[in-house]
């Protein structure tokens, strides 16, 4: 039996028995199921929902008539046509739902919707009943009938999400494992036992032996994501079973199992592994007990292909047992067509190569039942009218007349790309033009914008570099189509070498580009080499900018001190000059003449000179006086003294 592997893997397994066929999930989505013996494609299935909910695991169920599983309306023709070797495939979805394919019909039986809110990482078939059990992300499994098409039961199985399940041959229990492993009666649906050792995820189950739990002969085996160690577990009916009892060592963490279970104590169970490295590792064991030591394997084996002089080693997609115990049928290579092979195994050989040619058998060879497209056969004389295809266009015969009538046409008809540059007015438009005509701008630069990349216009690119709307910029870019990314990058970048006042527009462009395709440039395999030379053109212009910072800062300091102390001057020039003038009155006669204060009129007022002499020295002789006299005289004195002009007036 084949078990799912981890999450990382393809989902795939070979169908129980005879190993006739391959049902591979590739990471398209689609269902593919390959036949063994023909080396060819059977069938392929597509899901509705291939893209948006992937399938997360694949199981064959029983063989068994079609008439078992709930279908759509089948037609009278099909009515009779049911098969008792008819497989049956349960698909997991990662939207929660579970997919159940036929075969035979080639088609969906139904949809088993409705059980999970999360994906579905396990899909089990009971071996006996018409019953199917599922373990989810959302940490319950579900039991669906497919008579109803509907769940029957649903309980919790951990805190975490189920990763996988497994059940016993005889049908009665059920492995369930996230973190812990538990083991689960399924006809009371209660925990028979608990297991815990792994620190990592379950991904793997397995029962290892057909015996009864009762006579402590029942044993399975489990593997861990980012686990090197498949881990062997008895079950005991005194409940002794907390730790494993076998280990086996790998490589890797395990990606698919196949094992030949051991019905006797004197049978060795034989365990097929693949590993995610892609190697595969065969182990040979008896059953009895505990065993300390981890067992390395029997034999390892990896194929390999021959490239130039040195072999590249082949990663294995999966591995089966066959049933006559002496030849193993592997699938290799690509998921698209895998290779698969029949090979016998020497167990005496440690470690073995198989140098294969790959490339000469990846030649898709599709069953001929698959292909829903029939090539007609077509008489050699007779002309069949088909499409051109793309770059294989036939020349179009035009006879003279019309020639000259579409020349004549295309003279009045047909616009220059100088003549559509101004009709949709590149540069600045008006504050008031409307919104229609601002988003007619913008596709019509964008459709410029792509023309002038690929024909290397520099008339258009001139044009279209030139603008200044921020707005307008971003608006184009997100427009573009992303094959265009890469040469409008180019194209920036050989114009970011030109002049400096060019520099600060294409910059602009370049925040666009950057912005609103962050998510296509990312998803590009050789961005450092096209952003590299991009951003050593701008370390090297803003290289000398925390200097040119500086030089500026101590410029501005000397021009401020300078400006300072110009200030300062300018001030002391005003204060020199007499902020208040007072003029006496003038006499009738000085009034005729209007030079006052002038050198030659200071002889005509001596008089006046000496009245203010007189009356300084009476001011002088009156503050001595008082300070000799009582308060209440200086009142009467102050007021005697009064002003000069009075005292003048008086003498």
């Amino acid at each position: 039996m084949a078990a799912d592997g981890g999450r990382a893997a393809l989902p795939c397994a070979f169908s129980p028995k005879s190993q006739q066929f391959l049902a591979l999930c590739a990471q398209d989505g689609r269902l593919r199921i390959w036949n063994t013996d023909s080396k060819t494609l059977q069938q392929e299935y597509v899901p509705s929902a291939h893209l948006s909910a992937a399938c997360t695991c694949v199981t064959w169920g029983p063989c068994r008539a079609v008439q078992d599983v709930p279908q759509r309306k089948k037609r009278k023709c099909e009515a009779g046509s049911a098969a008792e070797q008819s497989d049956l495939l349960a698909l997991g979805t990662a939207a929660g739902s579970v997919l159940i394919y036929s075969t035979v019909k080639g088609d969906l039986h139904c949809t088993l919707d409705g059980g999970h809110s999360g994906p579905v990482n396990s899909v089990q078939w009971h071996p006996d009943d018409s019953v199917l059990y599922s373990g989810s992300d959302d940490t319950h499994i579900a039991e669906w009938d497919l008579q109803k098409g509907k769940v029957s039961c649903k309980w919790k199985a951990d805190r975490s999400a189920v990763s996988s399940l497994c059940i016993s041959p005889d049908g009665k229990l059920l492995l369930s494992a996230g973190m812990t492993i538990k083991m689960w009666n399924l006809e009371t649906k209660e925990m028979y036992r608990k297991f815990t050792g792994h620190s990592t995820m379950v991904t793997t189950l397995c029962f290892a032996t057909t015996r009864p739990p009762d006579s402590n002969g029942m044993y399975f085996l489990s593997g861990a994501a980012h686990d090197r160690l498949l881990s062997v577990w008895q079950v005991r009916s005194d409940g002794k079973d907390k730790n494993s009892v076998v280990s086996f060592t790998l490589t890797d963490e395990p990606q698919h199992i196949d094992l030949q279970t051991s019905n006797r104590k004197d049978e060795a169970m034989r365990l097929a592994v693949v590993c995610k490295d892609g190697q595969l590792h065969l182990f040979e064991h008896f059953l009895n007990g505990i065993c300390k030591k981890p067992l390395s394997p029997v034999c390892s084996l990896q194929v390999s292909t021959m490239k130039g002089d040195s072999p590249v080693p082949v990663p294995l997609l999966a591995a089966a047992l066959c049933s006559d115990r002496q030849n193993l049928m592997l699938a290799y290579g690509n998921h698209l067509q895998p290779v698969m092979e029949t090979t016998p195994f020497n167990t005496s050989e440690r470690h073995a190569c198989l140098v294969r040619d790959v490339h000469a058998t990846l030649s898709l060879s599709v069953d001929t039942a698959v292909s829903k497209v029939k090539t007609p056969i077509v008489n050699q004389k007779s002309k069949v009218l088909i499409p051109g295809l793309p770059g294989h266009k036939a020349p179009i015969k035009v006879s003279p007349n019309e020639a000259e009538k579409r020349k004549k046409g295309a003279t009045t008809t047909e616009m220059s790309i100088e003549e559509r540059l101004e009709q949709i007015e590149l540069s600045a438009s008006g504050k008031g033009a409307a919104k229609g005509s601002s988003s007619l701008q913008t596709d019509s630069f964008a459709v410029l914008l792509v023309q002038g990349l690929e024909s290397k216009d520099e008339k258009i690119l001139n044009k279209i570099f030139q603008t200044k709307k921020d707005a307008l910029i971003k608006n184009t870019v997100s427009r573009l189509p992303p094959p265009a990314i890469l040469p409008l990058l180019e194209e920036l970048s050989r114009r970011l070498q030109g002049h400096p006042y060019a520099a600060l527009l294409i910059v602009q462009w370049f925040k666009a580009v950057l912005t609103q395709h962050a998510s296509y440039l990312s998803s590009l395999p050789d961005l450092m080499s096209q952003l590299g030379s991009i951003y050593h053109m701008i370390e090297s212009r803003v290289k000398l900018y925390q200097q040119l910072n500086k030089l500026h800062g101590k410029l501005y300091l000397l021009i401020t001190q300078v400006a300072a102390s110009n200030s300062n001057q300018r001030v002391d020039d005003v204060d020199r000059t007499a902020k208040l003038v007072y003029e006496e009155e003038s006499s009738d006669e000085d009034e005729g003449s209007g030079d006052e204060g002038r050198p030659e009129d200071d002889s005509d007022n001596w008089e006046e000179d000496e009245t203010s002499m007189e009356v300084t020295e009476d001011k002088e002789n009156h503050k001595e006086e008082d300070e000799d006299e009582e308060e209440e005289d200086m009142n009467d004195e102050s007021k005697a003294n009064g002003d000069p002009e009075n005292e003048s007036e008086e003498e």
